[in-house]
This record gives C-alpha cells, structure tokens and sequence, in this order.
C-alpha cells in the first residue's frame, strides 16, 4: 500500500518557505526549531533532494524547493481554509441539521416551532425525518432523534424532556354495545387495537397502587405503525386503543373517547432528545437541541394535557 504524503511535513516546509527561517516558522507555529528541521529533513529524505540550500546567514530553495514550494503553499491554506470553516460551523449555527422524529409527534409538536426557529437561526436548515420506526441515528447519518418511550440502555446520549402519559380508551358507543373492562385481563374478550412499534409489541403491560402487575396480548381487527391511524375506528366505536397523551388528548378532552381502567397505569414513557456519542457537537445542532428542549414541554401542555377523573 502507498504511503500518505507527509502533510505535516509540507505544512511546515510552506511555513519556513514564508517566512523564510526556521526559526520564525517554529515561531509561528508555536513548536521547536528542531522539530521544524526534523520535518525538513524527513521531506528531503523522502523526496531524495535538498529543498533548501543553508548557511549561516542565508536560506535559499534548490530548484526542487522551488517546485515544491507552490505546490506546499496551497495545501497550507487549502488546510487552514478548511479548518477555519470547519471551526466556524462549529461556533456559529449554520448549516444542515438531519433530525429524525415520530411521524404524528412531529406534525403536532414539532413542525409548527419550525418557522420561529428558522427566524431565529436564519443560516441553519433542518431535514425532518418523520416515521415512527426506531432510526439508527449513526448508520443513517442523523444528528438528532426525538424518541417517545422508555430508552434502553445504549451508547447514544440522552436528554429527557418531559414525561408523556399513556391512556387505554374507548369511545362511548363502543362501551355502550360491549361493556367497559375492569381489569387488564379483560381486554382479551374485547376488540383492540395494535400499535406495531411499541416496546413490547402486541402486549399491553399494566400496575396498579397496589402495586399488582398484569400483562395482557389483545386482539382485534387493525394493527398500524402510526398511532394517528387509530383514531378513525376508535372513534368510531371499533375498538379500544392504548394510546400516548399527544395523539389522544384531544379526543378525551372532547369527550370523543373516555379513559377505561383508571385504576390501572401503563409503564409511562418520556420525550427524549437523542444524539450519537462523540465530541462537541456543531453549533446548529446545539442550537437545535436547546430551541426543541425550551419549547417543546410547554407546547405540548398546552395542546394536550389530560386530566382524568377517577373512577
């Protein structure tokens, strides 16, 4: 295999032909002379040609320094060019931020902050990703997810921004013909309704103050991997769902669907604001990151929160 070119070493050599001394190219540099000679010196090893012709008062390129010198001297700032851009971006938001987010959740919740964020931070742009599957955020090339759910353990850094209850409902007409279930166990005689993404698919897990646990694999006629999807037979009195705040909040606010098995909670989810592991992440990500984290618990309060009373 070929070895790479000696950048380092061509980095120094277009210094030193600047500057035309070694010792104000380690000047500039903030190293020693004797690290910029070595440099030199491994560049005309390699090469097989002096570059520079040296006596005590006087510093002159060969004809090989000559041609090399130009060539040395745009890979320097090409370089410097480069990590000065890269810098920028990461001090300054700009830029493109690929940000992954379940489908209704961000139609609901997050799409509409989008138009005062991009008034705020008019350089950075945002690809939004909407789908409810799990996005490998490293693999896929994202910078950000938001995730509804308890985590599992894993490498990628979390941010919890607030907790997001889970109802079993029904709507009224659906009650009326079938009867209302006391207890977890009962959703097995009843119609229900399937979400394909949940933590546990097609099991329902439920405890209560008591501190009793029941688990119950219900069935029915619809299964979907977008939670909205439900709602047109729930309402319809197809069927009962399990079902997060944000999509069924407004439709037992309504008095469209009630809240069954109030004794009863689901395992409560959270949002999160998920990253890959790494380094300091670029500014516009941050910038992102801190926007959604300040806006998005009080947006969601305010369109959805549920008060449920008691049985």
């Amino acid at each position: 295999m070929a070895k790479l070119p000696d950048f380092e070493a061509l980095a120094i050599f277009a210094k030193v032909v600047e500057l035309r001394s070694f010792a104000g190219a380690a000047s500039e540099l903030a190293t020693s002379k004797a690290t910029v000679s070595k440099a030199v010196t491994r560049l005309e090893e390699r090469l097989g040609a002096r570059l520079f012709n040296r006596t005590s008062r006087r510093l002159a390129l060969t004809d090989a320094g000559h041609k090399l010198a130009e060539r040395a001297t745009r890979l320097l700032a090409d370089g410097e060019a480069a990590e000065n851009e890269a810098l920028a971006q990461s001090v300054a938001p700009r830029g493109l931020v690929r940000l992954a987010v379940p489908m209704t959740f961000g139609i609901k919740a997050v799409a509409p902050l989008l138009p005062e964020f991009f008034e705020t931070y008019p350089e950075v742009s945002v690809d939004l990703h909407l789908s409810d599957a799990t996005i490998d955020l490293i693999g896929e090339g994202f910078d950000m997810a938001v995730r509804i759910a308890r985590l599992p353990d894993s490498s990628l850094i979390a941010r919890r921004l607030f907790t997001m209850p889970r109802f079993t409902v029904a709507a009224p007409s659906y009650l009326k013909r079938h009867g209302r279930p006391t207890h977890p166990m009962h959703l097995a005689e009843h119609k229900c309704f399937s979400y394909a993404y949940m933590s546990t698919p097609n099991i329902w897990h439920y405890t209560n103050s008591a501190g009793e646990q029941a688990s119950v694999r219900p069935g029915g006629q619809l299964r979907v991997n977008n939670g909205e999807a439900v709602m047109p037979a729930l309402v319809a009195g197809l069927g009962i769902a399990e079902l997060p705040e944000f999509i069924v909040g407004e439709a037992i606010s309504s008095g469209a669907v009630e809240v069954i098995l109030k004794d009863w909670k689901q395992a409560e989810g959270a949002v999160h604001l998920v990253t890959p592991p790494g380094g300091p992440r670029p500014a516009r990500v941050e910038a992102l990151g801190d926007f959604l984290a300040a806006k998005l618990p009080g947006t969601c309060k305010r369109r959805t929160r549920v008060k449920v009373k008691g049985s």
